[in-house]
């Protein structure tokens, strides 16, 4: 008996931020940080925890409109696989109930094409006091799933770059 192979690819998107990597770098380490952009366009991120170390585990929760039209919360988890501090980091990413426990894809009314586990590798680099961010994310099946993904992760980076632009002119104004 033949087993369909379901076709995953990496998605790889790439943004130069308009502030210091330590900045970008707690965006993405500060829960209350998280919570400012977490999500695209239309979701905020009501839930936020972070156990920064090898082998902890994050939980976050987005809300918006579920593919029904009715505002949904959108949970995830993942567990951290590899840390170097303002210059890296490797998570493991799944679909999660709001106990943090791990569901498919299918809980939320999505495609089952998505695998349990995913791997996140998200990079930081300082390029004459911006910061060049790198994010990888694995295990994401191609096609619709894999162009709604990338619009996602845009999207949240849009916020992420206005947040971040609030905090230097907080910074500037003090």
């Amino acid at each position: 008996m033949a087993t369909e192979t379901k076709h995953t690819t990496d998605l790889v998107i790439e943004r130069l931020f308009d502030a210091p990597r330590e900045q970008v770098w707690k965006a993405w380490t500060e829960e209350e940080q998280v919570k400012k952009w977490w999500g695209p366009k239309g979701y905020t991120a009501p839930v936020s925890t972070i156990d920064l170390r090898v082998g902890g585990r994050y939980v976050s929760c987005m809300r918006g409109p579920g593919l029904d039209g009715n505002v949904r919360d959108f949970w995830s988890t993942g567990s951290y696989k590899e840390i170097v501090p303002l210059r890296k980091i490797v998570c493991t990413d799944s679909f999660a109930d709001e106990k943090g426990d791990v569901v498919p894809a299918t809980h939320y009314g999505m495609s089952g094409d998505f695998p349990l586990e995913m791997l996140i590798t998200v990079t930081f680099e300082e390029r004459e006091g911006k910061t060049e961010m790198v994010l990888r994310h694995q295990g994401i099946p191609e096609g619709v799933m894999r162009d709604l993904t990338r619009q996602g992760w845009s999207e949240s980076f849009d916020k992420l770059d206005a947040s971040l632009a609030d905090r230097q002119a907080l910074r500037k104004a003090a």
